[in-house]
């Protein structure tokens, strides 16, 4: 990596403030993750992201888009590769778990296939 992309790389990363790294996509070479599963037992994590407010980047990698993705895949709504970018197979993924989700367990989630505080607790739940 040189020099001016790290720097980049780093000054995206701080500016965000949280302590939640959301970095550029590399494409074709980007990293895949492993998802490893653990529940506090009500809750599913994957080990990437434990809360229930960030939405996942569509841009870029992020901790929310990995965890989201993982979830998702154990679920058993497949979001493509995970690489923590949150795209349109991803997307698709969330929104198809919306729907289940609103027909089977009664909840009113907006079918917009964004992982939002509103479908992050259904989602940690249903994964479990």
């Amino acid at each position: 990596m040189t020099l001016r992309k790290h720097i980049a790389l780093a000054t995206a990363a701080l500016a965000l403030g949280s302590g939640l790294a959301v970095l550029p996509a590399t494409g074709a070479s980007a990293t895949t993750y492993t998802c490893t599963y653990s529940t506090d037992g009500f809750w599913a994590y994957a080990g990437y992201y434990s809360g229930t407010t960030v939405q996942p980047s569509s841009t870029g990698v992020s901790s929310a888009g990995i965890e989201a993705q993982c979830l998702l895949d154990l679920a058993g709504f497949s979001p493509g590769t995970i690489d923590g970018v949150f795209g349109t197979k991803s997307q698709a993924a969330a929104a198809d778990f919306q729907r289940l989700a609103n027909k089977y367990y009664g909840v009113t989630l907006t079918v917009d296939g964004k992982v939002g505080p509103k479908t992050w607790p259904v989602l940690r739940a249903h994964a479990f």
